[in-house]
């Protein structure tokens, strides 16, 4: 089984990157991490006009139909310049529910704003602190109103609406779609390690919300979504490490100690072997999940537990270690080290941290072999 890209998704893959490198250098990113501007709108514009925002939505739909595969390549790119945009938020998961459950009104309503970057969406599931769990969904639709809070929410400060998992009057879990521009709503934008990245704590007040779809219903629906970001944002940490590694290896043979490049010692090529590793454990596994998420196999939800795990693992130690090669400047605000650390840390608990995706890969393997 081939597991590798096509000849057309890696040109999209180099075209991306030689974009990126000139629309999102380093001092884009340092832009909106000192709040000169809350994401890089020129960027975003940019992008939509490419059709990256659409990648998997259907031609029918407004989008560009290079289906996952392409979704992936695009992410792993955007991981490797840390782009500072709420791709994530809108075309991981907001896009997706939609896609999976929506009505065909709202598929043809909500999908050709997400598209061409006139609307951006959320996906508001926690309500505090914690990973990703059913007990901890207390915000309730009651008479098609919303009252409640919701934090923190990925670009919720940013975006024009959010799907928002909540009760509905029946108590059952479902997914609600909520227009974050009303005069109910309030939004607060939250201080984290992560300032290139919008994170919001969201108020409804009665607010009016519609419900997505009769297919978005119980917790398994949330997972599957969950399940399916996961594999996306495994692509991003892949990225970002990548880039990691080879500003590491890069410095490590213009820097020089006691009249040689510090790349010809045996500390610092242990160091970069183990991260090459961990970077290629997860690249495999991040293909495996596209494999997965493309053929929607059902082998999927064990694929994205692996594929999130390795990749996490791999991003904060390639990040880690990148700060470390670089010696003394590696911690200071001027070298670009720290973004990369800082967006480590952000993705590792985007959609639940590590315990819990080895928690549920834990779960898939036993359940696998009591089959």
């Amino acid at each position: 089984m081939n597991f590798d890209f096509s000849d057309e998704l890696k040109q999209l893959r180099d075209q991306a990157r030689r974009f990126l490198a000139e629309q999102s250098p380093p001092g884009t990113v340092r832009r909106v991490l000192e709040g000169v501007e809350p994401y890089a709108v020129t960027l975003w514009q940019a992008m939509a006009e490419m059709g990256w925002l659409g990648a998997a939505i259907p031609e029918q739909y407004g989008g560009a139909g290079l289906g996952y595969a392409g979704l992936c390549v695009l992410a792993e790119e955007l991981g490797r310049a840390l782009a500072p945009v709420p791709f994530a938020s809108s075309a991981y998961l907001a896009t997706e529910a939609i896609l999976l459950a929506g009505s065909d009104a709202q598929k043809r309503r909500l999908l050709p704003k997400l598209a061409d970057g006139s609307a951006i969406g959320s996906f508001a599931l926690a309500e505090g602190t914690g990973n990703p769990d059913p007990a901890g969904v207390r915000l309730r639709a009651v008479g098609g109103r919303l009252s409640g809070g919701k934090f923190p929410v990925m670009d919720g400060g940013i975006a024009d609406f959010a799907i928002v998992v909540a009760r509905d009057e029946t108590n059952e879990i479902a997914l609600f779609v909520a227009d974050l521009t009303a005069g109910t709503v309030s939004r607060r934008n939250l201080t984290t390690v992560d300032p290139s990245r919008n994170y919001a704590r969201i108020e409804f007040t009665g607010t009016d919300v519609e419900k997505l779809g009769p297919a978005a219903t119980g917790w398994p629906f949330v997972q599957r979504l969950l399940e399916r970001a996961a594999i996306l944002i495994a692509f991003e940490q892949v990225g970002g490490a990548d880039a990691c590694l080879e500003m590491a290896r890069n410095y490590a043979m213009e820097r020089y100690a006691f009249g040689r490049p510090i790349g010809s010692f045996q500390a610092i090529k242990h160091k970069l072997a183990d991260v090459y590793v961990a970077i290629e454990l997860a690249r495999s596994n991040a293909y495996y999940g596209a494999w997965a998420l493309s053929a929607d196999a059902a082998e999927l939800p064990l694929a994205a537990a692996t594929a999130r795990v390795s990749a996490t693992e791999a991003f904060h130690l390639a990040s880690k270690e990148n700060i470390q090669t670089h010696g003394g400047i590696g911690f200071t605000w001027d070298v670009d080290c720290h973004l990369y650390y800082r967006r480590s840390k952000q993705l590792a608990l985007a959609v639940g941290a590590a315990p819990y995706w080895k928690h549920r890969l834990v779960e898939l393997i036993e359940t696998r072999n009591a089959a």
